[in-house]
């Protein structure tokens, strides 16, 4: 059994008590509401993940799929200037845990929300026209930042981390409901270690590198 995240309840238990009213209005409908409970639960679910333990490697704060791999300028509410920095976004669909973790160690520096639009989190654009809640880390290889974004059906952003944390690798940090995607933007130095199309588990999954023949020496369940 997988737990399920704490913020997946008072969602579990509307799906719950609406199909037991849909059953009222039409029997076979109860049948209906069930299945969209479990799925409901299956949403929230907060698997136990074993992450890399290695200041050279990036790990994946989400479970989903590599959309888009780039450099480019970061957002300006960063405050990360306006060097290219490597962009690699992941997105989750509405079968996804959608648990999202810390790509790599350090103190939060800055905690930074924007309202937006709700557009489709696939398009490369929504990483500056949608809502979206931005970390700014200062990382063992200088300030990165993992932000965010709300989709097309996502309308809510949660983010339990605060500024001045110190965050492990593949630490829980916040989630986003219902479907969505992260950016991650990294320093100089990172190079991708994934394709575009490539399946990620967060704190899991190397999603860059700052040293090709990095070894892997311990992992951290979590």
């Amino acid at each position: 059994m997988v737990p399920i995240h704490r913020e997946g309840y008072p969602f579990i238990a509307i799906f719950f008590v609406a199909s037991f009213v849909l059953g009222w209005i039409w029997g076979p409908l109860f049948y209906v509401g069930l299945v969209l409970t479990a799925w409901c639960a299956y949403f929230f679910r907060d698997p136990e993940r074993v992450t890399p333990i290695n200041d050279d490697l990036v790990i994946s704060p989400a479970d989903g799929v590599v959309s888009h791999i780039t450099n480019l300028s970061p957002p300006p509410e960063l405050e990360l200037g306006d060097k290219q920095m490597l962009r690699i976004s992941v997105f989750m669909n509405v079968f996804n845990c959608h648990v999202n973790r810390t790509p790599q160690r350090g103190k939060i520096l800055r905690i930074v929300y924007r309202s937006g639009t709700f557009l489709s989190a696939e398009l490369d654009k929504a990483s500056l026209d949608n809502e979206r809640n931005s970390l700014v880390v200062d990382s063992p290889h200088g300030e990165m930042a993992v932000v965010q974004i709300a989709g097309l059906v996502a309308r809510r952003i949660v983010c339990w981390a605060q500024t001045g944390d110190e965050m492990g690798a593949g630490e829980r940090f916040g989630l986003i409901r219902f479907g969505s995607r992260l950016d991650v933007y990294l320093p100089k130095g990172a190079v991708p270690k994934v394709a575009i199309g490539q399946t990620m588990i967060a704190g899991e999954s190397i999603l860059a590198a700052y040293d090709g023949d990095a070894i892997v020496p311990v992992t951290r369940v979590g």
